[in-house]
């Protein structure tokens, strides 16, 4: 009989494996052979989870259930599982996003969304092995997010926390929309555009990989009106939209319909501007929300995603009183048009443009020549988010060249903002020398030193075999007073998060176990 089992260790790694038990005492030579998965040995190295993905947005609240089937590929201090299967048990409806008011989420509600997804996917928290609630746009800026963040999570079961700002939140609907699997298959440089509820992220892919992120404040829930035209909730952002196109509303006045056509008529013109203008007007310029993009190229397609994308390829018809279904048609309109000078490619994933999941699964350990400056201030942690920067070692390394791909990483996935404890992710090849590492260790305490005087631990990982040298560099000559953990012999990448256990003596070694949010289409 096969069952699977699931245990929590003291050093906080928590392992998910199938285990065998005989029907009998014994077996006969001539007794049936059985199925593939009734072999012990198979099980050891096939392993399923089942996961939740919680995206609660600026406008829209979802739940995906899904089935991963993840095998192991053995190596060296490793047990990593990857996904080679997935399958979609449910999808709950896109619900609005609940608030109280302008300044709180409405906790109660939003609980009975989660509660009535679990019941009709018939899934208990028991059920779930691992999964991610995801905060992003004006949802995550809203006073009571982080407390709404941790209460879903333990109403859902042991799930990552990923609060996105507008970066990440970019990269995640690059990833969830298909443009980044578009742009490795075709070779394309894709612009992504996620239209939401409070704001449109923009993503340029090439390869599969993200180059640049921005966001502008531009959505189609800026502004709301009931069923007799009375405008209920009016944005900053919105107000602003609304002015530009010769109105002066507040909450209670009346907008007649013709009226909001001519604002969302504006704001696709506004997009127009943000995607192709330059010089940016003044006007545009302000409605940024991060840095304008730098294309550093020509862009070859265009696709859309978020929910307003659901109305620029045409999937939805229904109106919800906000400005998403007039925006999404005058935005169509411009693309068909040849405003927006980019051909436009099939729809991927629009309102789903979002993570299945944390749902990918490793233990990794790494070995001996850690260095740890306190092992009980500083372990164990647990959900800590990977930031991988990206970087080329040469021969000689030059330590503004790190603090500068570090420093750029770290803004890429808000990190800033968020101001949590993250896991950097360094590679390291070549020669182990004094000369290329002491300017590589200096790259990263100049990268971090705002973060070790807001009293932040250092957590660096490193997949070459220099985390004792880099570690003693650190404190030892580069004066890093902060707590401090360098281990090596790990591989890991954005969109980790990761446990890290207790040291294990006698080996001295340290279990990390991986877990991996994941796309529907995901080249990572």
């Amino acid at each position: 009989m096969r069952h699977a089992e699931e245990h929590n260790h003291d050093d906080g790694v928590r392992t998910v494996y199938s285990a065998y038990t005989p029907d009998h005492e014994h077996t006969h030579d001539d007794e049936p052979a059985g199925t593939l998965q009734d072999n012990p040995i198979w099980q050891q190295d096939n392993v399923t989870l089942h996961s939740v993905g919680m995206d609660i947005g600026s406008s829209g609240t979802q739940v995906v259930f899904s089935r991963l089937h993840l095998r192991r590929t053995g190596e060296d201090l490793t047990s990593r599982y990857h996904v080679v299967r997935r399958e979609t048990l449910h999808r709950s409806p896109v619900e609005l996003t609940p608030y109280v008011d302008a300044e709180y989420i409405d906790a109660g509600a939003l609980g009975s969304i989660i509660d009535t997804a679990y019941r009709e996917a018939a899934v208990t928290a028991a059920d779930v092995d691992t999964g991610v609630v995801i905060l992003t746009g004006e949802a995550l800026r809203r006073r009571n997010a982080e407390v709404i963040a941790s209460i879903l999570a333990e109403r859902g079961g042991e799930l990552v926390t990923a609060s996105a700002g507008h970066h990440m939140e970019a990269m995640l609907a690059a990833y969830g929309s298909g443009a980044a699997k578009a742009s490795y298959d075709t070779g394309l440089r894709i612009l992504n555009v996620d239209i939401g509820g409070g704001t449109t992220k923009l993503a340029v892919l090439e390869g599969g990989r993200v180059v640049t992120t921005a966001a502008v404040h531009i959505g189609g829930r800026l502004q709301v009106v009931d069923d007799t035209g009375r405008i209920v909730r009016l944005d900053p952002a919105g107000g602003a939209h609304a002015a530009r196109a010769g109105f002066t509303w507040k909450v209670g006045d009346t907008a007649q319909e013709d009226e909001l056509e001519r604002v969302a008529q504006s704001m696709a013109d506004t997009l127009v501007d943000a995607l192709t203008a330059d010089p940016l007007p003044t006007h545009v310029r302000d409605l940024f929300l991060t840095d304008p993009p730098e294309y550093a190229g020509p862009i070859d397609a265009v696709m859309f995603s978020g929910g307003v994308a659901e109305y620029v390829y045409d999937r939805e018809q229904a109106h919800f009183g906000d400005l998403g279904r007039p925006l999404g048609r005058a935005v169509r309109h411009r693309v068909d048009a040849g405003s927006l000078p980019y051909p436009l490619l099939p729809a991927g994933e629009c309102i789903r443009a979002t993570a299945l999941g944390a749902s990918e699964f490793s233990v990794q350990l790494s070995g001996n020549t850690g260095y740890i400056s306190d092992p009980d201030a500083l372990l164990p942690r647990r959900n800590l988010q990977v930031v991988r920067p990206v970087y080329e070692l040469r021969e000689t390394v030059r330590a503004q060249d790190i603090e500068a791909a570090v420093r750029n990483r770290l803004l890429a996935l808000d990190v800033a903002q968020t101001g949590a404890d993250v896991a950097l992710a360094l590679s390291w090849g070549g020669l182990p020398s004094h000369e290329r590492l002491l300017p590589f260790a200096r790259g990263v305490r100049n990268a971090l030193a705002d973060r070790t005087a807001m009293g932040h631990p250092l957590y660096v990982v490193l997949d070459g075999d220099v985390a004792m040298t880099l570690g003693r560099l650190l404190r030892e000559e580069l004066g890093v007073t902060a707590d401090l953990l360098v281990i090596d012999g790990l591989r890991l990448r954005d969109f980790d998060y990761v446990d890290i256990g207790r040291v294990r003596f006698p080996s001295n070694t340290v279990p990390v176990t991986i877990k991996s949010l994941v796309f529907g289409d995901d080249l990572r």
